[in-house]
């Protein structure tokens, strides 16, 4: 199905007409909290497709404008440009009533998001669409889904790459080309809800340090302090908590936020007291200490042990002023505590908590989960359907799941929506039922009964020619090695996506913990989800791709040496369990734009309410991925406390 050239009059879409406003920033770094805009473009357009206004201009970000190499502008040819603040009111009428469209729009929403806070302004933007997301529906067949790319596909021409005005204009052809193509396949749009972003959480904080030292262990009676040991403090103290945990900070020391099995002590100068972390390290047999002995102990910290390439930071005494606190997660049903908020109560035994290490397999010689040793990596599967993504619809859950496991086993793909990538379709009791098949027949798809999986023959697909490779199929379980990081950039921030059937009705979140060698994260704000989508240091994030597909971004080159693994989870919020959702579909791949390294279909969960979709974890000086698939049947909650994060449900 070729949409080259595809043209720009859509008022023959009415499904998907809307008031659109394109937008295109290019900046000073990658990390919205921290780095500033240094240009601006939007473009709308109306329902029809057509251009109705135009702006772009350069922006003083009163700082260093970053990596000039890429976007080319200089501090000189920035000086004497507007602030941001001066330009904020004409870009807010630009985007009000309109829904706001970028490549990669979280980046881009982000961004304006920051730079309205700072300007003391509403952001006027209730909705988004992410044209690399809506491509990722489509599946044109090009070597990747950056925006260059794209543009050769459809047939629309670029002048000047990374530059604001020209990418936006291009944007504009790619939307259009990419709306009449998701029309021909009958795709929903993933438009994505906008929360206000002008509350604290987005204006800059500086990011929490990691210790550089492994966790020795707990606190012995009359022992020393070691570096790395996790402290946590709790109650009233005679010095100023912040202080406290900044003269623990330069010593060495693991100061965190909560209590947990892998806390080697407490500061609290009432153990018995009845705070959260008080009743959590009674019941975990934590060491507690008062206030004056911990500052006694203070005077003499052993040596630890570093982190595998951690660089030793010198003693040192804390600066002032003292750093804010981290405002708290919103509530959502979910959300770290801060005292004085009651504990949470034990689980109960139908809802067991999450074992230290969840996923039931035998550790490797790197310490982490993994298939036996000779099971290093997946061999790539061959087969009759190698190349192919196989769409089936219809059958019980566990006819599907069957037939499913079924194409990985002759080497296919296993498709969950209909897309232009989709090959083949297998239709199962009931299929013919699936509102999908009769754009299916319209689009000349191979259809097929299960009898078709038993020894399947096919015929070249059409439009498969120039087709990029498919990415490497694992299998549940299954492991592949990822490329070596070269350095800060795009292309180390590592991306797992997940995408789920596109009529399911319940809310699914994606969420991430960065776990260090006793697999628990090393202060609760390494726990992102979707009320504290970024860990302090920026090196992991959350992307809300539509509404039924999230991404968590991962920075392999600037991952603490503490930190040893990165889980990729997700968890439905609300009564259903995810046998009633149906298949998760995850692609992995560097950046976000760049053609996916590794895709996996997970589904045989029954019950479960909670699922690990994938690993990314150190072997050594290289990372791998491992497709999990393991689900539970507790809660988000009780599986972010057996990871070490205080919560309350």
């Amino acid at each position: 199905m070729s949409l080259a050239s595809a043209p720009s009059d859509l008022s023959d879409l009415r499904d998907y007409a809307f008031e659109w406003a394109l937008v295109d920033v290019e900046t000073s770094g990658l990390v919205p909290r921290r780095d500033r805009v240094l240009s601006v473009a939007v473009v709308t357009l109306g329902p029809d497709g057509e251009q109705t206004g135009e702006f772009s201009t350069l922006l003083d970000p009163g700082c260093d404008p970053g990596p000039v190499h890429v976007h080319g502008l200089t501090a000189e040819r920035l000086r004497g440009a507007p602030a941001f603040e001066q330009v904020a009111e004409r870009i807010g009428a630009l985007l009000e009533g309109r829904v706001l469209v970028a490549h990669n729009a979280q980046f881009d929403y982000d961004f304006l998001a920051h730079e309205f806070a700072r300007a003391g302004l509403r952001l006027p933007v209730d909705r988004r669409l992410c044209t690399l997301a809506l491509n990722r529906r489509v599946d044109p067949p090009t070597d990747d889904l950056k925006l260059g790319t794209l543009a050769a596909h459809y047939g629309v021409p670029q002048l000047k790459a990374h530059d604001a005005l020209d990418d936006t204009r291009v944007l504009a052809g790619v939307l259009r080309a990419s709306l009449r193509a998701a029309a021909g396949l009958d795709l929903p749009l993933p438009l994505v809800a906008c929360p206000p972003r002008q509350d604290p959480r987005f204006a800059p904080k500086p990011p929490k340090t990691p210790c550089a030292f492994r966790n020795p262990g707990r606190l012995t009676p009359g022992g020393p302090l070691v570096q790395g040991m996790k402290i946590a403090v709790t109650g009233e103290t005679g010095t100023a908590r912040a202080d406290l945990v900044l003269r623990g900070v330069a010593a060495g020391l693991n100061m965190m936020g909560s209590v947990s099995r892998h806390t080697s002590a407490l500061v609290a100068n009432e153990p018995s007291g009845g705070s959260a972390k008080a009743r959590r390290a009674r019941a975990e047999g934590v060491p507690v200490i008062d206030e004056s002995a911990f500052l006694r102990l203070l005077g003499d910290v052993r040596p630890g042990t570093p982190h595998e390439g951690a660089a030793i930071p010198e003693p040192a005494r804390p600066p002032h002023p003292v750093p804010p606190t981290p405002a708290a997660v919103p509530d959502r049903g979910l959300a770290p505590v801060r005292e004085p908020a009651p504990a949470p109560e034990p689980a109960p035994p139908s809802s067991p908590a999450l074992p230290a290490v969840p996923a039931p397999r035998e550790p490797d010689a790197g310490g982490a989960a993994g298939p036996k040793p000779g099971a290093k990596r997946s061999a790539k599967p061959r087969g009759p359907l190698t190349g192919r993504r196989v769409l089936v619809l219809g059958g019980t859950h566990p006819d599907a799941v069957a037939a499913r496991t079924r194409v990985v086993e002759l080497g296919g793909a296993a498709a969950i929506n209909l897309s232009a990538g989709v090959t083949d379709v297998v239709v199962l009791d009931g299929g013919h039922g699936d509102r999908r098949l009769a754009r299916i027949t319209e689009l000349l798809l191979p259809v097929h009964d299960a009898t078709w999986l038993v020894a399947p023959v096919v015929t070249q697909a059409s439009g498969a020619e120039g087709r990029r490779a498919a990415a490497h199929v694992l299998p549940r379980g299954g492991v592949v090695d990822l490329p070596l990081p070269r350095g800060r950039g795009p292309a180390d921030r590592w991306t797992v996506t997940a995408s789920w059937a596109q009529q399911t009705a319940c809310e699914i979140d994606v969420v991430a913990f960065v776990l260090d060698e006793d697999e628990q994260v090393s202060f609760d704000e390494d726990f992102v989800f979707y009320g504290a989508p970024e860990n302090p240091g920026g090196t992991v994030r959350l992307l809300s791709d539509g509404p039924t597909e999230q991404t968590v971004s991962v920075d392999l080159a600037t991952l603490p040496p503490s930190a040893r693994k990165v889980v990729v989870a997700a968890a439905i919020d609300g009564s259903p369990a995810f046998g009633d959702v149906g298949a998760l579909h995850i692609v992995s791949g560097p950046g976000t734009s760049a053609a996916a390294l590794a895709q996996a279909t997970l589904d045989a969960a029954t019950t479960e309410r909670t699922m690990l979709l994938a690993e990314i974890y150190r072997r050594g000086e290289s990372w791998r991925l491992r497709a999990v698939g393991q689900g539970y049947d507790h809660g988000l909650g009780a599986l972010a406390r057996g990871y070490g994060v205080d919560v309350t449900d």
